[in-house]
């Protein structure tokens, strides 16, 4: 019993990290309508940040913040130089153009810097570990769990409290009509960014701090994947539905790994794939429900 708590623990850890990238997603879909595949590139931007803030002898906390920022304001240049001028086209067009953005950042990131993997060192907490009951709870896994918790109830407050919130609303329920009541519509698309940037940098801390610092061209690849397989099952365009999603995503991942026959366990994402086929096949609207407009 006591290793199974254990593995629900580190699913629930797991699939909060997928959980706060599933919200930046899901954000960015139900304002913009597009699945943005090059928020990988997001993580990869906030995380070499990081690597370069720590080869100037920065503090971690310095580190960590240059990293956010730098991913909020790579997500706010991504919308205004790739998107921005797109925005009227079909979803074929915006989905090639987020791949294509996706292909050149990781070129350029290869070229400039290098396409091996370079390390950042983490601090002493993230190897800190909590017993509890028998159960061991590695430091990092508890910041994981909390962040994500905090990150969905400031977005609930600021969507259900705020003007700003109430304009987001309005604009993903009915873009052109919030239009004519006075909503600028670049300034919505340009804040939606705004937050999956910074979503997308809170991820980068907490996924280097779960690797151990390792950072390398191609590492946002995995997790966006993963992100949106979460707004997948949970259902898009609902806040709760990609946290619901990213938990469940992260649970099967970490309990598939665990008690499967070693000579299988390769096959574990294939499985996760084959599993969310079906949950599509059988609840097309998610696990939340499929919705157009944003949903908390």
């Amino acid at each position: 019993m006591n290793e199974f708590i254990q593995q629900m623990v580190n699913g629930l850890s797991l699939g909060s990290t997928y959980a706060l990238l599933a919200l930046g997603l899901a954000i960015v879909f139900t304002i913009f309508g597009l699945v943005n595949f090059a928020y990988g590139e997001l993580i990869t931007i906030g995380a070499y940040t990081m690597f370069a803030c720590s080869s100037l002898g920065l503090p971690w906390i310095v580190q960590a913040l240059a990293g956010i920022l730098a991913a909020a304001l790579a997500s706010i240049l991504m919308e205004l130089i790739a998107f921005r001028p797109v925005r009227h086209a079909d979803g074929t067009t915006m989905l090639i153009t987020s791949f294509g953005v996706a292909i050149a950042i990781q070129a350029v990131l290869t070229i400039v810097v290098s396409a091996r993997a370079r390390t950042v060192p983490q601090p002493s907490w993230t190897v800190a570990t909590l017993s509890v009951g028998g159960i061991t709870l590695p430091a990092y896994q508890v910041v994981t769990v909390l962040v994500t918790a905090i990150a969905l109830l400031a977005m609930v407050l600021i969507l259900k409290r705020t003007n700003f919130g109430l304009a987001m609303r309005g604009a993903a329920e009915n873009f052109q009509t919030a239009r004519l009541l006075g909503v600028r519509a670049n300034r919505m698309v340009a804040s939606a960014f705004l937050i999956s940037g910074l979503l997308a940098g809170i991820g980068a801390v907490l996924i280097l701090a779960r690797t151990g610092g390792a950072v390398e061209p191609t590492m946002g690849l995995a997790p966006v994947l993963k992100a949106f397989v979460a707004i997948v099952i949970g259902g898009i365009g609902s806040l709760s539905g990609a946290v619901v999603g990213g938990l469940v995503l992260g649970v099967a991942e970490v309990m598939l790994r665990a008690y499967l026959p070693g000579q299988v366990t390769g096959l574990t994402d294939g499985i996760l794939f084959a599993l969310v086929v079906i949950v599509i096949v059988a609840r097309p609207e998610g696990v939340m429900g499929l919705k157009a407009r944003l949903r908390t």
